[in-house]
């Protein structure tokens, strides 16, 4: 059987087939690369300052946006999962939906709490604050946006949203 694929290779278009997939993946990417360059002294400022976790880690990632190893970590395995979920249409469209409203609970969180305090243990700063309101919009977005007419259960060999 002939194949539009080179033999024994599969494409990004048979593992992220729609735009929603391709969004979580692309979404995915970006936490993986936050994440990575977290731990790169120079992208983030006052590296020697970082901390496991709490509100003492004076490293910045790009001098902006406080950082420490549990946060890099939350941006790594949030770039894992929306690579992974964004295999299925419903995951692609939970991760984005899903992680939007994580992030929205983030940006309360740290609208909420004292900076200075034990409670900020990721930590945040003024700017992840917004960032994280920005990313809460923009993630419930595609997934709302690009999961549009398509029914997310539909029977094995129909083609959803088509009755009859």
């Amino acid at each position: 059987m002939a194949t539009n694929n080179p033999a024994g290779t599969r494409g990004a278009m048979g593992r992220y087939p729609t735009t929603l997939q391709k969004a979580a993946a692309a979404v995915g990417a970006v936490f993986l690369l936050v994440g990575i360059l977290g731990f790169i002294p120079g992208i983030t400022t006052n590296y020697d300052t970082m901390t496991f976790a709490g509100h003492h880690s004076g490293a910045a990632l790009l001098g902006i946006f406080n950082v420490s190893i549990l946060h890099n970590l939350v941006h790594l395995l949030f770039g894992v999962a929306g690579i992974l979920m964004g295999r299925t249409w419903n995951g692609a469209r939970t991760f984005l939906i899903g992680g939007g409203a994580i992030y929205l609970v983030l940006f309360i969180y740290g609208m909420l709490i004292d900076q200075h305090s034990s409670a900020n243990f990721v930590p945040v700063n003024t700017a992840d604050n917004w960032l994280h309101l920005g990313l809460a919009i923009g993630m419930i977005g595609l997934g709302v946006a690009l999961s549009r007419g398509r029914d997310t259960v539909h029977a094995p060999g129909r083609t959803p949203g088509v009755t009859g």
